[in-house]
């Protein structure tokens, strides 16, 4: 493993995160308000620890594996995680 290998990786997950900040930012002109509901459950107790808890797993595994090179996925997931199991 390389220095390089984190670059591709790196891109990927950066380009997925500005896709759901673009989402979000859409909603909120189409809804004003919107932005704060859709991310508040990194505010609550139960989504925080999800994220922290997936992101701890995900990321010794990840790391285990292939070393620091898919880190950043491994939050994307553990963000995925926090989203979907504090949704109402």
């Amino acid at each position: 493993m390389t220095g390089d290998d984190l670059g591709p990786s790196l891109l990927g997950a950066t380009v997925v995160l500005a896709l759901l900040v673009i989402h979000t930012a859409v909603r909120e002109f189409k809804a004003p308000g919107t932005a704060r509901q859709e991310w508040t459950f990194l505010r609550e107790r139960r989504g925080l620890l999800v994220f922290l808890g997936t992101a701890s797993v995900l990321a010794v595994v990840s790391w285990r594996i292939s070393g620091p090179v898919h880190l950043p996925w491994v939050g994307l997931a553990a963000l995925l995680a926090a989203r979907v199991s504090s949704r109402p």
